[in-house]
């Protein structure tokens, strides 16, 4: 607010100066004109040898003589001096128009004078016309407004000042409202949304943003808050279950199997590093961008090398009917897929049958050229109402389908992430005949690019070499 009014003080003040400077030229050059004016009508008079004695001059603030080279005076108004030129005779120029200030006591006239001579009259004899106007009026005109601004100035810089707090007291209102808002929110430690001005300026638009981005650190903060609390009642499990072995071995002694009680022990320890494992990968997934080591993959091989982790019946690969390139990690495809085989043989009945396609361009999430991979198994499967749900973190249905031996329900959830990051989706519908089918689109890259690719980095030497 000071440096407003402050600049607008400076502002002002430069502008009436400029204005009595413009004011003051402009009346000084219309008082040379109307004395060149007057000067070249007598000019005229004496180039015809016509002049009249006294000139007659218009009004009584003009005084009018004409020279002669010896600085007589040929002819003068009926005011002015007979005897002593306004102007001596040595500062003349006989060939050019020339305009003088001269003190008033010289010329007879209130006030500064100003003078203009014209040249005229014959080489043999020539003759200066000098015309004498006071400039008493503008001075007294530059002097008025230089008190009107005077007595204006502060009394217009005093307004906008008060307007100006006015107005920035307003617009600030709103401001201060959003930061009492924030104290008091941050004050309680809860929820709540900070006031929105009714006003549709850039104040209400802040408080809409601010308090989505409020809603979605809130949302953030409860799944934070259920994750916690669900990987905490996770790691009980195994915990609890390594301590009982322990403590019923401790109270048999002799009598205890140890090689039972270790058994026992390496699967729940298993099961505990398999969750951990899990967890630290949706933690680095949530806080990670996409990897950079993305590189062309073929789904037909890497189909073919995760079912040949299993026995065969059950899994069994359709090969695709050529080679079907994408553009991804393949650690990250890797798992994907491993989650969803396992998965699979974990509820089928007799059969799991793993496809590959090519997908064409799609509509709808996702847009563009696509392969599809299924994973289709003849188990119990999925309520249409769960397929959605199933995705999320520690989701575990009651049926048969969903009950997961040993696991903690995160596999579909880091499935969905990493699918995500690849810039492909996921779904779950119903098999042909009986059981759940998993279709996934995977952004489909052409297979000359995809070869030429592979054979590019092929070419390359080991990066310790490069």
């Amino acid at each position: 607010m000071a440096i407003g009014v402050l600049g607008l003080t400076v502002g002002l003040a430069l502008g009436g100066v400029v204005l009595l400077g413009t004011l003051g030229f402009v009346l000084q050059r219309t008082v040379d004109t109307e004395a060149f004016r007057t000067a070249d009508a007598v000019a005229l008079l004496a180039a015809e040898d016509a002049l009249p004695d006294p000139l007659p001059v218009a009004g009584g603030q003009v005084r009018v003589q004409v020279v002669d080279g010896q600085g007589r005076i040929r002819a003068a108004s009926i005011d002015a001096d007979r005897l002593v030129p306004m102007v001596r005779p040595e500062r003349l120029d006989r060939d050019g128009r020339q305009r003088f200030e001269v003190p008033s006591e010289r010329v007879g006239l209130v006030g500064p004078v100003r003078v203009v001579a014209v040249p005229t009259g014959t080489a043999a004899d020539p003759l200066t016309v000098l015309v004498a106007r006071s400039m008493a009026d503008v001075r007294h005109s530059t002097h008025v407004v230089r008190t009107i601004l005077l007595v204006a100035f502060p009394l217009l810089v005093a307004v906008l000042a008060g307007v100006a707090w006015r107005v920035v007291g307003a617009t600030l209102r709103p401001v201060e409202a959003l930061r009492r808002g924030a104290e008091e929110i941050t004050g309680r430690a809860g929820t709540g949304r900070l006031p929105v001005p009714a006003s549709a300026d850039e104040i209400h638009r802040l408080a809409v943003t601010l308090n989505g981005m409020l809603d979605r650190l809130e949302s953030a903060r409860a799944r934070q808050r259920a994750f916690v609390s669900d990987a905490a009642h996770e790691l009980r499990s195994p915990l609890t279950n390594i301590r009982t072995e322990l403590e019923v071995a401790q109270r048999l002694a002799d009598r205890t199997d140890w090689t039972a009680v270790t058994a026992n022990l390496l699967a729940d320890t298993e099961r505990l590093s398999r969750l951990v494992d899990d967890l630290l990968l949706l933690a680095r997934l949530d806080e990670a961008p996409p990897a950079r080591g993305a590189a062309p993959v073929e789904l037909g091989a890497l189909l073919t090398e995760v079912a040949a982790r299993y026995p065969s019946p059950p899994v069994r690969v359709v090969p695709p009917a050529g080679p079907l390139w994408t553009i991804g990690t393949v650690e990250e495809l890797r798992r994907v897929l491993a989650n969803l085989v396992d998965n699979a043989v974990r509820h089928a009945y007799a059969s799991v049958v793993l496809t590959a396609e090519a997908a064409g361009p799609t509509d709808g999430p996702a847009v563009g050229a696509y392969h599809l991979v299924t994973v289709t198994d003849d188990g119990p499967g999925i309520p249409a109402a769960d397929r959605v749900r199933v995705f999320g973190r520690f989701t575990r249905l009651d049926d048969g389908r969903a009950r997961d031996d040993g696991g903690a329900g995160l596999g579909l959830a880091i499935v969905r992430e990493l699918v995500r990051r690849a810039g492909g989706t996921i779904t779950l519908t119903d098999a042909p005949e009986h059981g759940l089918r998993v279709c996934l689109l995977l952004p489909a890259l052409p297979a000359q690019d995809g070869q030429a690719l592979t054979s590019h980095d092929a070419a390359l030497p080991p990066p310790a070499q490069r």
